[in-house]
């Protein structure tokens, strides 16, 4: 499953996983690339969220009161349990309606599967997601299956918001507070145990999280004036911030704040890191500046996350309150970081001196 890069660094060899979960995603320098050339056709004024935005999900708007939510996700298997899975693929497809303030209430699952495989494989990852759907308080209605070389699992989903408490992904304000509701460092841990490097317990708190629904997050964030939200899943921390960013505003992150799965920064200092998160580097460091950050936390923050956290920037002076009633949710919500005014710097990641 891992392909070993000959290059070394620091007599240590970089270990780069085959692409599982959020980390098979497409670089966003290529799909920049390539969405800007595809023709966009009439504007539609009902059609409020489309993907002329760097938004979870599209939006389109069917009266004053109600708007369809409408996404779709699917990859690799980055764990080895079928059952296990299809519930985080599930979880992470339907965590694209909960990033847009939305609810769920279908799906559609989507399915590339080896002909010449057990099909009791299929099965429990099935089960898994129709959990999970169940769970988001959805219905399972249909889907769509090919073979493949290669098995792939995931979810189309509609879901239901109010037009006017739309939850966009660049509408932050100076002066935001920015809460995460979920820890960092799945891709990383993933890698290591692949080959068999996860600390002791690592696994079994990743998977945890990755089959935590953003739904409960999303129902508490409704209480509050958010101004932008986004999950953060394949472009890892940092790419998603930078999308929340806009090329409007800078922000300033507080690199002992975050919320960081215990081993995953060790694990990034031995190199065990996953390639779509150097993509991501390359793709980002010219917004980044880290200050006082170790290299570990530096590929903590570009690490790709599958099923990760919604990234909440909400007023200053209800950021606590907002905290609080996360984390009594259960949720390792933090605030970790304040936008501020454009400043030469897109984002400044700053460490303790």
């Amino acid at each position: 499953m891992c392909t070993e890069v000959g290059e070394k660094m620091s007599e240590k060899e970089i270990v780069f996983c085959k692409s599982g979960g959020c980390t098979a995603k497409l670089g966003a320098g290529v799909l920049e690339h390539i969405l800007e050339r595809l023709p966009k056709g009439k504007k539609d004024e009902n059609l409020l969220v489309g993907y002329d935005s760097k938004d979870d999900a599209a939006v389109y708007r069917l009266n004053e009161r109600q708007a369809v939510v409408q996404t779709l996700d699917f990859f690799p298997p980055m764990v080895e349990d079928p059952y296990i899975f299809g519930k985080i693929a599930a979880t992470n497809a339907l965590s694209d309606i909960y990033a847009m303030g939305g609810e769920v209430k279908t799906a559609l699952n989507i399915v590339c599967f080896p002909e010449s495989m057990d099909l009791n494989i299929l099965g429990k990852i099935l089960q898994g997601g129709a959990e999970k759907v169940q769970e988001a308080g959805g219905s399972l209605a249909g889907g769509h299956s090919i073979a493949d070389s290669d098995i792939k699992y995931g979810l189309s989903v509609t879901g239901v918001v109010d037009p006017e408490k739309i939850w966009e992904n660049n509408g932050a304000k100076p002066g935001d507070c920015l809460i995460l509701t979920k820890r960092l460092g799945v891709g990383i841990l993933c890698a290591a145990n692949r080959v068999s490097q996860a600390p002791e317990g690592a696994m079994e708190q990743v998977i945890d999280s990755m089959t935590t629904l953003n739904r409960k997050a999303s129902e508490i964030g409704r209480k509050y004036p958010v101004h932008a939200c986004t999950d953060v899943t394949g472009f890892g921390f940092l790419g998603h911030l930078h999308e929340m960013m806009d090329g409007r505003h800078s922000c300033k992150i507080y690199a002992d704040r975050l919320p960081v799965f215990d081993g995953a920064e060790a694990c990034a200092e031995e190199f065990l890191l996953t390639a779509a998160g150097q993509k991501n580097r390359n793709h980002l460091e010219q917004y980044v500046r880290f200050e006082n950050v170790s290299f570990g936390i530096e590929e903590v923050l570009y690490d790709p996350q599958t099923s990760g956290g919604l990234l909440f920037a909400v007023p200053g002076e209800v950021a606590e309150e907002l905290r609080g009633k996360l984390r009594e949710a259960g949720l390792p919500a933090e605030i970790v970081g304040k936008v501020m005014e454009r400043q030469e710097v897109e984002i400044l990641v700053a460490g303790r001196k």
